[in-house]
Formats: C-alpha cells, sequence, structure tokens
C-alpha cells in the first residue's frame, strides 16, 4: 500500500511517493502535450470544444499544457493561475468559466484530475493514505483556515483516497532535511511559497536509527515571493497604465480607482479580474480618461490574457536582482518605451513591509520554542523567495552562516510528505 504526499502549491505542484526501502522517496511524473516534468505548475487552462454540443465538459489542460493553450488560443482561452489563494477566502464562492461555475473545491478537483491523467501508469492503484500539505498561515485578508480545509477535504474526497491527513508545509520541509542530519538537532526551517512564508522548529533525534522529531513551534504570514512580484507591478507597470491618471466627471477630474491596479498586480486576481464588475466600469472610463492611451494599454493587457507573461517578465527581474545591483525589466505588449532599471535598493525598499511581516513572524517561532537563536543547531532555508539577498540578510542577522543551509526548492516539501506519509 502506498502513501503519497502532496504540495499544492501557490506557484508549482509536486506529488511524491515512498522508493522502496531507506527511507527513500520519488516525484511522480507527468506527460502531458508540453512534455514530461515532475513539477506541475499550479494553473488550469479551460476552452470550449468547437464541435461539442451544449453540457459537454470544457477541454481542460493543467500546468505547461495550460500555459500551451494559453499562448495558442489568445482570446478564447480561459487561464486560471495561483488557485490556493481563494481556498480561505470567505469572499470567493465560485468563478464562471466560459459560462459553467466552478468552487474553489472544482477547481483543485479539476486541477488534480488532470495529474493523474498526466501520470499515467505512474500513478499507483494501491493508495492507501494522502498526506496533503498546508500552510500555516493562509494567504488573504480574513483568511479562513477551517473553511480552506473544508475545501480542500471536500476536492481530495471525490478521488476516494481511503485516508486523508495534513501536515504543515514546513514540518514536511524538515523532514526532507532531517535525512541529512548526523546528529540530534534543533532545527528552523523557513518555506517560501507563492503565497505565503512558513516557519516550524523541531527537535530531531535518532535512536537506534530510527528518526523522531519533537515540534517545538511553527508560525507563518501570508505573504511571499507573489507579493515581491506585486510591488514591482505596482511601482513599474502599473504607472504605464494609468495608474495616478485622471479622468474627467461633470466638470471635476478625479482619480482612476487604485482598486483596478491591486486587482492587476495580483496574480491570482488577474485570472478572474476580466469577469468582473471592477472591468466593466474600468472600460468605461475610457473615453473620459486624460490620458486613454494607457487605460487602452490597461485593457488590452486583461482581453489579450496577457497576465502570464507578463508574470515571467516581472519574476525575471526579481530572479535578476538577487544576482546584481540592478536589472532591465521590458515587457513588449506595453511597446516600446516599457524598459525601465530597476534598482536593488529601489525593491528592497518596495518590499520592506513585506520583511517586517516575515521577521516578526521569525521571532514569534523562535520565542514561541523557548530558545534563543544560538541553540537553533540548523537553519533550513527552502523556497525561490529564500534566494532574495534581503530575505537571506534576515537569517544572517540572526544566526551563524555555517548553520544556514538551503536545498530542494520544489521538492522538498512533497518528499517530506511522502516520508511522514510512510
Amino acid at each position: 500500500m502506498t502513501a503519497l504526499g502532496l504540495d499544492f502549491g501557490t506557484t508549482n505542484t509536486v506529488i511524491a511517493l515512498p522508493d522502496g526501502k531507506d527511507h527513500q522517496t520519488r516525484s511522480i511524473r507527468f506527460e502531458s502535450r508540453a512534455g514530461v516534468t515532475d513539477t506541475m505548475r499550479t494553473c488550469l487552462s479551460f476552452m470550449k470544444d468547437g464541435k461539442a454540443s451544449v453540457g459537454v465538459p470544457l477541454v481542460t489542460e493543467a500546468g505547461a499544457a495550460a500555459i500551451r493553450t494559453l499562448i495558442d488560443n489568445p482570446g478564447e482561452c480561459r487561464f486560471l493561475q495561483s488557485i490556493k489563494t481563494y481556498a480561505a477566502s470567505p469572499l470567493f464562492k465560485e468563478t464562471a468559466v466560459l459560462g459553467r461555475r466552478h468552487s474553489f473545491s472544482d477547481l483543485m478537483a479539476v486541477f488534480l484530475q488532470k495529474l493523474i491523467d498526466y501520470a499515467g501508469d505512474e500513478w499507483p492503484s494501491n493508495v492507501k493514505r494522502l498526506v496533503a500539505g498546508r500552510p500555516v498561515r493562509f494567504a488573504g485578508i480574513g483568511a479562513d483556515e477551517a473553511l480552506a480545509l473544508e475545501r480542500y477535504n471536500e476536492a481530495l474526497a471525490r478521488f476516494g483516497f481511503p485516508e486523508i491527513r495534513f501536515v504543515l508545509e514546513p514540518v514536511a520541509a524538515a523532514w526532507y532535511f532531517a535525512e541529512r542530519l548526523t546528529q540530534d538537532a534543533n532545527v528552523l526551517v523557513a518555506d517560501f511559497g507563492g503565497g505565503t512564508t512558513d516557519y516550524s522548529i523541531i527537535r530531531f533525534s535518532r535512536s537506534a536509527g530510527k528518526l523522531s522529531a519533537e515540534p517545538l513551534s511553527h508560525s507563518g504570514v501570508g505573504v511571499a515571493g507573489d507579493m515581491f512580484d506585486y510591488r514591482i507591478i505596482d511601482n513599474v507597470v502599473s504607472p504605464q497604465i494609468g495608474k495616478g491618471t485622471q479622468y474627467k466627471s461633470f466638470g471635476k477630474r478625479l482619480d482612476v480607482p487604485s482598486n483596478y491596479y491591486a486587482s492587476f498586480g495580483r496574480w491570482s486576481q488577474l485570472s478572474i479580474f476580466k469577469t468582473t464588475r471592477d472591468f466593466a466600469d474600468l472600460k468605461s472610463l475610457l473615453r473620459d480618461a486624460v490620458e486613454p492611451e494607457k487605460l487602452e494599454l490597461f485593457i488590452d493587457l486583461i482581453e489579450h490574457d496577457e497576465g502570464y507573461p507578463l508574470y515571467e517578465a516581472v519574476s525575471a527581474t526579481k530572479r535578476a536582482l538577487s544576482d546584481g545591483e540592478e536589472a532591465e525589466f521590458y515587457f513588449s505588449p506595453l511597446g516600446k518605451d516599457s524598459h525601465r532599471t530597476v534598482r536593488r535598493a529601489d525593491f528592497e525598499g518596495w518590499i520592506s513591509g513585506e520583511l517586517n511581516q516575515m521577521e516578526e513572524a521569525l521571532d514569534e517561532a523562535i520565542t514561541g520554542a523557548g530558545l534563543q537563536p544560538g541553540e537553533i543547531d540548523k537553519v533550513f532555508l527552502t523556497g525561490g523567495t529564500s534566494f532574495v539577498p534581503a530575505v537571506r540578510k534576515i537569517f544572517e542577522n540572526r544566526f551563524d552562516a555555517s548553520r544556514i543551509e538551503s536545498g530542494g526548492e520544489l521538492l522538498s516539501i512533497a518528499h517530506g510528505l511522502a516520508q511522514i506519509g510512510r
């Protein structure tokens, strides 16, 4: 009988399972029309089958195949990403997808079914236990943890797993890391996802070759890499598409509402924005805009589903700032004048609020464990945002550099979940 570890991430999803003896695990591989991979981008595309009659299921793809569908069918494809961000939102009830209503549980189940389809013969037939990761703090304002877990359970129950368990994501990453330990240790794990930053402190020890764990504390905050992307968009992109401009109304000049740009800057909301009243209102402002050409750019980006390509351009700029003091941003749909030089110092100023929240949550975890920083033997950083210099500095200011390690940015949680499931 097999135990599966499911890391359903904001940005990427990985499924792992035990592989033989000696605590080995392996990732399930997925084969779609976009190729073979053991990590799946957490996104979906929906298309109508032109020959299908009313009521026939929509044609869906996930991961890289969904992105390929979006690129090949601009304007016809409904593309959704960062699905996990809506898990704990009481405000999100459902969304219309090409005329059909989908709840969060519907979207999660559709995504997982595609992964099973893509896995083919690699999907085990004798699954006994599914161990799913969950963040310490779910993302979003007013996030409801109980609601998120209810929605997770509703989606996962559709697949008939005999047993479903939930494990904090940083705890799973800690188990992945602990296999390297050669002696007893207090371990701090910092897991930086797309939507959340989570910490766990665990005491690991070995007796007769068996690894045991004593949880000491955990904490988290609903900000991470996606919010860093938002700050780049808000400061570099949004001014080019009308943020800070005005429109005329009854002889007065009024500011274009800033909430349009809050939705635009967050990937999870961008896929929904096209179907909202706010987008309809934005289009109605065009004829009275003082700088209509900027709002036209905004509307074109939404109507032509440029959200994902923009996400790639912004993420590339963020990654470049991890290696250099400056990075160039350019996005061709914004026109030849969209070139901007982004300085790391400016970027760190934009994200200072999020960095403070990350620090406060880290201090909460250390205090909750009843330890001093010097009593933490190992610090394990995982997730792409751990490469941001300002984030690493948070840990370097508290711990000796020799105690800080990183790795398994995409795989650590799923493989830790599979180990726990075993």
